[in-house]
């Protein structure tokens, strides 16, 4: 089978992000995608993560092409494919309907730097994009036209989207986002949140790069 070690991270991934109930029943979705190959592996549609194989697992092309698998790919493959192309180092995607983060999502208001580990996100704001259908490529347009450089976003009325440079990352960048939504609406149901300004953040960002067992030549994991 193509992408054998990706396939079988998603199907971990995926019950991680099940039990973590960062998503409920077969909502949500987990890829991989190999920039050597262009291929992409993606959890298959409508399947329950704890039901999920190896080879379930639909490999593409970013264009839509399957290449491999029975099994029909997650509806939300063009919305990956829009983000492994605006956002060039991404190499998973964890995309989940998180309770706090669909609360703000439902608000259309983001997440914001109430507290510093926004940071490991990449961003001092984890923007909202517009509402569109599922699925559909409209939706994959909403996420384009948010210009953002962090590593997660919003998506209105809908649910979350983390990625990184492996899926360990985006999985913790999406637990992560979670707690902060969390904080954030516990925050606002006190009061008015305090927000860290975009230098600070930027500063924290500076010092994640040397945060935990981190071995020369590389950077820390973001304080996560």
């Amino acid at each position: 089978m193509l992408m054998e070690k990706a396939r079988q991270e998603i199907v971990d991934y995926g019950k991680k992000m099940s039990a973590a109930r960062l998503t409920s029943g077969t909502s949500g979705n987990l890829s991989v995608y190999d920039a050597k190959t262009g291929y992409m592996a993606i959890s298959p549609s409508g399947v329950g993560y704890f039901d999920t194989k190896p080879e379930d697992i639909v490999i593409m092309k970013l264009d839509g092409t399957i290449v491999e698998g029975t099994m029909k790919p997650s509806s939300e493959h063009a919305l990956h494919a829009t983000i492994y192309k605006t956002h060039p180092d991404a190499r998973a995607i964890v995309h989940a309907h998180a309770t706090y983060c669909t609360t703000f999502a439902c608000l259309n208001q983001p997440i914001r730097a109430c507290h510093y580990l926004i940071a490991g996100a990449e961003g001092a704001t984890i923007p909202c994009a517009d509402y569109a259908t599922y699925g559909t490529e409209e939706l994959a347009e909403k996420v384009e036209a948010v210009k953002s450089d962090g590593l997660a976003m919003l998506l209105a009325n809908h649910g979350m989207v983390a990625f990184g440079p492996n899926m360990s990352k985006a999985f913790n960048v999406a637990e992560n986002v979670e707690w902060m939504a969390e904080i954030q609406w516990r925050a606002m149901c006190v009061g008015t949140p305090s927000i860290l300004s975009d230098k600070e953040i930027a500063n924290v960002i500076e010092h994640f790069k040397t945060y935990g067992q981190v071995k020369e030549g590389e950077t820390g994991k973001g304080g996560y």
